[in-house]
């Protein structure tokens, strides 16, 4: 057991008030551990706010809890000067202080500060950071956080955790999975997580209107490098006529990921005119986070993204091809 697993267990101990938040755009990685921890820090006594820069999106609100999630600073604040000195945040899934939104130098001032995260290129910005980059995800590190704590894991705390695994792993397939993945997804299981319900829930759940919007961009597929790099887009024009928003487009990049030739599958979201997010998804030897960070962004091995501003789809396309040639070489 890792001494700053030990040290975050330990603050959490001595401290009544909680505050968790996660990175904006969260996933089900950053939405399932937060859900999961403060279902069971709520199952120790202990008071907690669970602070989103946004509300949830739409594909993850069948986890329990998110109802209880809230986006007003304000709020923050006052839960903050209540607790005094008997205060705690925590900051999960969260590679950067830029990736905590627009209010995230406020709340990294919150301090206790304890970081848990597994990206690689967390240096760390709390009083105490538990960072550890082999790791298949945030939850698989809360899951031993709580068995260091010595309490329960409800059934509502099973099912975020291990959808927040599931969602991180590619459904158990990138390259972080390990035993002790599965032995904590088990685990997790007989504490009552339903994983065909849970796979229902994030997978079997598409609008009409998100169908019709997989269709449109797929017919953007572009493959280069002999098809060792496949390119996807999606427009504003795009999300007007399928009556979608860009939370539709969740998984969509895991499509082009799969076809057998394609080491680096990339995805191009048109946030705003002239505002390009990118994600990133690899399989074998290429590192994708590396290639995001060399545009300010970040992820893991398999699965990373960042932004492009003052580009067109065609400029960030051609700028993307420019830094994935070498990495799909040979």
């Amino acid at each position: 057991m890792s001494s700053p697993e030990l040290a975050v267990a330990e603050a959490i101990r001595a401290k009544g008030h909680i505050l968790l938040a996660t990175h904006f755009n969260p996933d089900g990685d950053a939405l399932g551990s937060l859900l999961g921890l403060a279902d069971i820090l709520e199952g120790m006594g202990k008071k907690v706010f669970r602070y989103l820069e946004e509300p949830v999106p739409s594909i993850y609100r069948f986890l329990p809890g998110c109802g209880q999630t809230q986006t007003e600073m304000d709020k923050v604040r006052e839960f903050v000067a209540r607790a005094g000195d008997d205060f705690l945040a925590l900051c999960l899934d969260c590679g950067d202080t830029h990736r905590l939104g627009r209010h995230g130098a406020e709340l990294i001032g919150f301090r206790p500060l304890m970081v848990i995260d597994h990206h690689r290129g967390n240096d760390g910005f709390g009083d105490c950071d538990w960072i550890e980059p082999h790791r298949s995800s945030t939850a698989e590190m809360v899951y031993d956080l709580v068995m260091a704590l010595g309490v329960d894991i409800s059934a509502r705390a099973a099912e975020c955790l291990f959808a927040a695994i599931n969602t991180d792993t590619g459904s158990f397939r990138y390259e972080s999975t390990s035993s002790h993945t599965f032995a904590v997804a088990g685990d997790l299981v007989r504490r009552g997580a339903n994983p065909s319900q849970v796979g229902n829930d994030l997978y079997e759940n598409y609008t009409l209107g998100r169908l019709r919007l997989m269709q449109e961009v797929l017919a953007t597929l572009e493959m280069h490098e002999r098809d060792r790099i496949a390119i996807i887009r999606v427009s504003q024009k795009m999300l007007e006529r399928t009556f979608t928003t860009m939370e539709d487009t969740e998984y969509f990049i895991n499509l082009p990921r799969a076809v057998s030739s394609v080491r680096v599958a990339v995805f191009l979201k048109e946030v705003a005119p002239l505002h390009i997010s990118v994600s990133l998804r690899a399989k074998g030897k290429c590192d994708v986070s590396l290639i995001a960070a060399r545009f300010g962004g970040g992820g893991h091995r398999n699965a990373s993204g960042f932004r492009i501003k003052g580009q067109s789809m065609e400029e960030a396309r051609d700028t993307l091809l420019r830094a994935l040639r070498p990495e799909v070489q040979g």
